[in-house]
């Protein structure tokens, strides 16, 4: 599980860039006018993690039921498989776009769009801390499908902490470019909004593709007895 998260941590640190284009209107938001507030970024990227934390336990949760309904109808690791499938797809489309070929995009439904901006006018005058946490948590409101993207590869991790774990390893990716943002040094991102996208594309494909072929992911229960089983033979006389 650790090559997962470690996996996951290095495709969002690439393609960090995109978050910074769906998030980062609500990045410079939570900073204030003039001087960034060091608060308000902190807050806001403290309110991720915690979402995205709680999507990936979610994730994994349901993982784990999706692999024992699989188990019982005689098929193995069927969250995995589809966790990387969706890896696949989405890295395939995000090539597609890196090469210029026109991709649909999801757009923000207008119920989302007024629960945000009603939120940001609850919180615009409230102090820098407390309103970039609840933008932070609110962040996932967004239909950010490389977002969901890692969420659903969480999901191979069959278990609520282990799927918070790579869901935390996918915020610690972002963070650099979220922070950039909220700091005012939304300079530095434009080699990477340029450089990145056919890389991070790539990369999301690999772990989709090392996901579904079984490189990601708990061990199945069999395998556990088949190592106890071995193990037992291993000491008969």
């Amino acid at each position: 599980m650790t090559a997962l998260a470690v996996s996951v941590f290095v495709a969002a640190l690439l393609g960090s860039a995109h978050c910074a284009g769906m998030c980062g209107g609500l990045a410079c938001f939570v900073a204030g006018t003039g001087t960034p507030d060091v608060r308000g970024t902190a807050g806001y990227n403290v309110g991720r993690l915690l979402s995205y934390a709680s999507l990936g336990a979610l994730a994994g949760m349901a993982g784990a039921g999706f692999d024992r309904a699989g188990q019982i109808a005689g098929f193995a690791r069927p969250a995995a498989i589809v966790a990387g499938a969706l890896m696949i797809v989405w890295g395939g489309a995000s090539a597609l776009a890196a090469s210029g070929v026109r991709v649909p995009q999801l757009a923000v439904p207008a119920f989302v769009r007024a629960a945000l901006a009603a939120a940001m006018r609850a919180v615009r005058d409230r102090p820098p801390l407390q309103r970039g946490l609840a933008l932070g948590i609110l962040t996932p409101l967004l239909p950010c499908g490389w977002l969901y993207a890692f969420v659903a590869t969480s999901a191979a991790a069959g278990t609520a902490p282990l799927g918070a774990f790579v869901m935390s390893a996918f915020w610690l990716g972002t963070l650099p470019a979220m922070a950039a943002l909220g700091l005012g040094a939304q300079r530095a991102l434009g080699p990477l909004h340029r450089r990145m996208p056919a890389i991070t594309a790539a990369a999301m494909m690999v772990i989709g593709l090392l996901t579904v072929v079984g490189k990601f992911g708990p061990p199945m229960a069999h395998d556990h007895a088949g190592a106890h089983a071995s193990h037992a033979d291993g000491h008969q006389p």
